[in-house]
């Protein structure tokens, strides 16, 4: 951010906050208008999206203690005019002989093994600075095209080992009548007669001179004559683009995977935004996820879960054989270590089985007469452990 910007916005105003405002005060206001300005719920509204990224521009300062104590002290020494006053000040009574705005700033209290809180502003500010222009000059250029969001579904099981899909975009892309430089095919660009090609050029203010970006060619440095008849001169048009994703093993239904430079295409030759895909994992019938662990539950007979047996249940690339030992109670959950979610440094999680004994709606006569054997041998079993419970608590 240039010192221009420091002395000629009001980020305050941007955030609707006067400047007494505390910290928590400014950040509830940022989200809040961030929220309401956000591209995605304001579609191809172009004045929400510049005020957007107004109010992120405005926050990033106040948001910074320093940041925010040095945009204060500069707007108030300069928002006063004092400085421009007395910059011209050689002729005035009292005034030394080799002014230097530096040492205006001598009694400012600065942290211990700092220099000014300014010397980097009075650095940027001033045009015979030719190492600061040299890198206004390569922060120039075409301006970088937009991000671009998709979703995509994934089942189950392709969510946890990973899989590669096509994915087929309808979004701008590059134009490849002119290639992305915006001119006529045969037709060569010019240079810019405004800033010379530079992409720059200095502006007069007071005392003061300021670099920015032509308005001519738009910082580019070079201007457009006889435009493409297909993308009229933008370098992008909106079109149907198919290329392979990589869905990592153990994707995350509403994780985001970032395609850097798969996104708009930048104007006139640009770089392109970036891709973020939404991965949305369909449920599945048999298994549920805990992070990296899987779940399942398995149904257990009654004599099963009394007497103990060996479980065979399934997993995601076959089957795997649990002891269930004697008198296991409805709801304990049993582990098969490494059978889970593959993980990034190679392990994987567990299969977390969950047993659920089942209770028969019908008994065939034998199993009746065996039942009430059992019951006549295990007199009050339950009634009496639940009785011992309620003395201890009595």
């Amino acid at each position: 951010m240039s010192s221009k910007d420091w002395l000629e916005k009001d980020f305050y105003a941007e955030l609707g906050v006067s400047k007494t405002t505390s910290t928590d005060e400014i950040k509830k206001a940022y989200r809040k208008l961030a929220r309401e300005l956000h591209p995605d719920r304001n579609p191809g509204n172009t004045q929400a999206e510049e005020r957007f990224k107004a109010v992120s521009e405005a926050y990033g300062v106040l948001s910074d203690d320093k940041q925010r104590r040095e945009y204060d002290e500069m707007r108030s020494l300069f928002g006063s005019g004092q400085f421009r006053r007395n910059a011209g000040a050689g002729a005035r009574p009292g005034t030394p002989p080799g002014f230097n705005p530096n040492d205006l700033f001598g009694g400012v209290q600065t942290e211990p093994g700092r220099g000014s809180a300014f010397s980097d502003l009075f650095s940027s500010i001033f045009t015979g600075n030719a190492n600061q222009a040299q890198q206004q000059q390569q922060r120039r250029g075409p301006a970088r095209g937009r991000d671009v969001e998709t979703e995509v579904s994934l089942g189950f099981t392709d969510a946890v080992r990973g899989t590669t899909l096509p994915l087929t975009l309808r979004s701008p892309g590059v134009c490849d009548t002119c290639n992305g430089n915006g001119a006529r095919p045969g037709t060569n660009l010019r240079k810019c007669n405004v800033c010379h090609g530079t992409g720059i050029v200095d502006r007069n203010q007071g005392s003061f001179s300021f670099a920015e970006p032509c308005r001519d060619c738009q910082g580019v440095g070079t201007v457009v004559e006889d435009k493409c008849p297909e993308c009229r001169g933008t370098g992008g048009v909106t079109k149907t683009r198919s290329l392979t994703v990589r869905f990592p093993p153990g994707v995350a239904d509403g994780q985001r995977i970032r395609l850097a430079g798969r996104g708009e295409p930048g104007a006139r030759g640009g770089p392109a935004g970036n891709l973020y895909v939404t991965v949305r994992v369909k449920t599945d019938a048999l298994f549920g996820r805990n992070g990296d662990d899987l779940t399942l539950t398995v149904p257990v007979t009654f004599a099963e879960a009394v007497l103990g047996t060996d479980l065979k249940v399934p997993t995601l690339d076959g089957s795997v054989t649990l002891r269930v030992p004697p008198g296991t109670p409805s709801g304990r959950t049993l582990r098969a270590r490494g059978k889970g979610v593959a993980k990034r440094d190679g392990q994987a999680g567990d299969l977390l089985v969950t047993l659920e004994v089942v209770v028969p709606d019908q008994l065939s006569d034998e199993a009746r007469k065996a039942l009430q054997t059992f019951a006549a041998n295990t007199p009050g079993a339950g009634r009496e452990q639940l009785e011992a419970r309620l003395s201890r608590h009595a």
